[in-house]
Formats: C-alpha cells, sequence, structure tokens
C-alpha cells in the first residue's frame, strides 16, 4: 500500500503529532507498505525506510524568534502571503496554509497513492485532497474547541479572552471540514464522545484506535530513583496542561518535605509559569530540562520517584503511558481518555479531580510516604503497557481503516486538470 501521510507540523520527542507520525509510519514500513510524510516546519523525526517530504511554511513560530517578519525574498506565492496576514491579525494560519499547499502538490501526484492519511490538519483544502479521488483518512487527536474554551476561561482581561478568539480563528474551519469527512481516527472512546459533541460527527465514521508506546521507554536498570523527584511533561504556559495546579500543590508540600519538581518543557520568561513560580517562592526547587532526544527522556522519566499528569484535558495523553511503560508511578487528573489509559482498577495511577490543589496535594504526599506502594503501581503500569499499547497494533489497525477507505466509493472524481479551491 502507498501512503500519503500529512502533519502540518511535527515537533520531534515531545508534541503528540510529531510522535505519531515517527511511530506510525515506521510500523506501517515494517508491515511492508510504502509511506511518505509530508510535513511543514518543525519537521519530524523518522525511521529508515520511511520518506520524508518537506512542504515548508514561513515557519512564524521558530525559536528564538517566534512571530517573525519575514523578509520579502521569502514570500514564494499567495499562501505565503496569507499565512503571514493572518499572524500579523492575531491568527493561527498553518492548518489553512498547510492544507492548500499539500492539495496543490498532490494534485500532480495522483498516481503515486493509495490512501491519504492527514493527521489532524483540517484545513478546507483537506476536503480536494478526496475530490481528486483519493481516498482520504483523517486522525482528529481530540477537537480543538475545547483547548480554545478552556484557554478563555483562563484568560484573565477582554484584551486576552479576545486575541485568544483570534488566535482559534482556525477552529470554525476545523469544525467544518471534520463533519464533511467520510472516515476518522481518534485515539481513544473519550476523544470520539468529544468529536461527536463538539463537531456534530456521525459517529458511525469515527473508528477509536489507542495510541503505542515505543519499546525505548523502560524502566532503570543501572540507576536508582531520585528520592523527592516528581517530573510532569508539559506545555508550561498551555492552562490545558494544569501546570498551575501542580505548581500550587508542589509549593504546599515543600514546605514540609524535600523534594523538588522537574518540568520536561521550555520555561517562557514572564509567561504564566515563571511568574507563578516567584510568586509561590518555589523558583530553586523547580527544574525544566528540554531538547531531550528519546534516550534523554526515557532517562528522566525513569529518574522520577514519582510522576504527575494535571491536564484538564487529554485526548489520550502519550506521556502518561510512556511514564507506565518506564514503571513510574503516577498521581493523574480524571480528564479526558487519562483514566482510559491507566485504567478504571486504580491500580497503576491515583486519579484526582482536574484542577483541585487540595486532592492533588493530598495524593502526592500520600504516595511520596508509600514506596511499597510505588513499586508496585509501577509495575501495574508497566503490565498495563504492555499488554495494550503497542505500536505495531496501532498500525495494524489503521491499515484496516486505508483498506476500509480504499473500497468506499469516492465522493467525486475530480479531474487533473481542473482547478480546486486551493488552487484559487
Amino acid at each position: 500500500m502507498r501512503i500519503a501521510l500529512l502533519s502540518y507540523r511535527s515537533k520531534a520527542h515531545v508534541g503528540g503529532q510529531g510522535v505519531y507520525v515517527r511511530y506510525l509510519s515506521r510500523e506501517l514500513v515494517a508491515l511492508g507498505h510504502d509511506v511518505e510524510v509530508f510535513s511543514g516546519q518543525p519537521y519530524p523525526e523518522l525511521d529508515p525506510g520511511v520518506v520524508l517530504t518537506k512542504v515548508p511554511s514561513l515557519d512564524l513560530y521558530r525559536e528564538p524568534d517566534p512571530f517573525r517578519v519575514p523578509k520579502l525574498r521569502e514570500f514564494r506565492d499567495l499562501i505565503d502571503v496569507q499565512e503571514f496576514l493572518t499572524m500579523s491579525l492575531g491568527g493561527f494560519p498553518e492548518p489553512r496554509t498547510f492544507a492548500r499547499r499539500m492539495t496543490r502538490l498532490l494534485s500532480r501526484r495522483i498516481d503515486d497513492f493509495d490512501v491519504v492519511h492527514d493527521n489532524q490538519t483540517l484545513g478546507s483544502g483537506i476536503l480536494d485532497i478526496e475530490k481528486l479521488g483519493l481516498p482520504l483518512v483523517t486522525t482528529i487527536h481530540h477537537p480543538i474547541t475545547i483547548d480554545r474554551r478552556i484557554d478563555l476561561q483562563a484568560a484573565p482581561t477582554r484584551r486576552r479572552r479576545f486575541g485568544v478568539r483570534r488566535w482559534y480563528g482556525f477552529v470554525a474551519m476545523q469544525s467544518r471540514v471534520a463533519r464533511k469527512l467520510t472516515l476518522i481516527i481518534t485515539p481513544s472512546d473519550s476523544s470520539s464522545r468529544d468529536v461527536v459533541t463538539e463537531f456534530g460527527i456521525d459517529p458511525a465514521r469515527l473508528r477509536a484506535i489507542p495510541l503505542g508506546v515505543d519499546e525505548r521507554f523502560v524502566p532503570p536498570t543501572d540507576q536508582s530513583r531520585v528520592p523527592g523527584r516528581i517530573l510532569a511533561m508539559a506545555s508550561a504556559d498551555a492552562p490545558l496542561k494544569g501546570i498551575a495546579t501542580l505548581l500550587e500543590a508542589f509549593a504546599k508540600l515543600r514546605t514540609e518535605r524535600d523534594i523538588h519538581l522537574v518540568l520536561v518543557t521550555t520555561l517562557k520568561p514572564g509567561g504564566v509559569t515563571a511568574t507563578l513560580i516567584d510568586q509561590l517562592g518555589i523558583g530553586d526547587d523547580v527544574h525544566f530540562v528540554s531538547g531531550l532526544s528519546d534516550d534523554e527522556l526515557v532517562t528522566w522519566m525513569g529518574s522520577a520517584e514519582l510522576a504527575c499528569v494535571p491536564s484538564l484535558y487529554e485526548g489520550f495523553s502519550l506521556p502518561t503511558a510512556e511514564l507506565m511503560a518506564c514503571a513510574t508511578p503516577l498521581v493523574v487528573s480524571r480528564a479526558g481518555a487519562i483514566p482510559e489509559v491507566v485504567g478504571p482498577d486504580g491500580l497503576a495511577a491515583d486519579v484526582v479531580e482536574p484542577g483541585d490543589v487540595g486532592e492533588l496535594e493530598q495524593a502526592l504526599a500520600r504516595l511520596l510516604d508509600d514506596p511499597d506502594r510505588r513499586a508496585a503501581m509501577g509495575a501495574a503500569g508497566r503490565q498495563r503497557v504492555l499488554d495494550l499499547f503497542s505500536w505495531r497494533a496501532v498500525a495494524d489497525k489503521v491499515v484496516d481503516v486505508y483498506t476500509e477507505a480504499m473500497h468506499r466509493p469516492s465522493p467525486s472524481h475530480h479531474h487533473p486538470g481542473e482547478t480546486t479551491s486551493a488552487d484559487r
């Protein structure tokens, strides 16, 4: 099977879209399929045998100069102009502009692929790909309407709420596109329910396929866990990730215990998280690590005495499963698909109400005080991952969806000489 896998941005190591693209493409190739990944910046890290075709944007959000003003010579076409103008007006343009670029590109390569798999771009141009006669499958990890709602609730001023609405302007487009898609993969039953509720999609179009965990995520062997180390992986200034709740709980615990917190993320100077850390007076005991390789990430995960996933919502929460694979005991929030990942029996994690500082503080304290329970919880979590979360199993099930898409009649067959909306 010849597969085009599309991802408008695919940050390696940390970032769900990049992880999904890397491991799914690797396993599809191992099953004997040909996979070509099309991605905008940041580009993914891919395994041997997977072809990468770069679909460059203006890369307006790159570090260390996000929201940059490109030089005139960088503009190649009207899509670039649209991308820059949307950013200048406070919006996020990449889903729309990547979809337009991909439709234009694939219109010249219709005979090269048997199926196209879109990784949550949901731009208007994606619908034109199906009109070209190419079977289309789309993964929706979770509806971004939930991110927008949480960010609006966290915005302290009317001006800030206006900025949030402008940034999430692409969500209305994604909702319209999602309702017209034929086959959609979600990573959990929870995400499927939310996609139906938020986007108004027929549940019959959805196929829930849980994510996998790479085999390199294993418990530590030649090191002991660092006493008092609590670890969390999250975007520090994204309210969705619940880091503020964790910081407040940690500050209370720290008054009585010798503990320190490691956040696998980049600290934004002057941001919400940096400000809160200063207000709580915990700067000496909160450490940030970023830019990690996979092996370095495994080492950090395995070094923690326990870990916390305090998110207000997750469509799956791959870091939760990866921490379980490292046999790291967990306190997680009862949010989105996280309870599905850790299981209903309480053996692999303690589950608390999202946003509840007091409940999180108490759960962390109980686990810090009980080394036997930490060991049992870590072992149960690892066994659950071994039993349920395999990237090879993911690839097998995704191929079944590809086959289903290929046997469905195309909604319309677009002649290569005609003009699609992406060309206009």
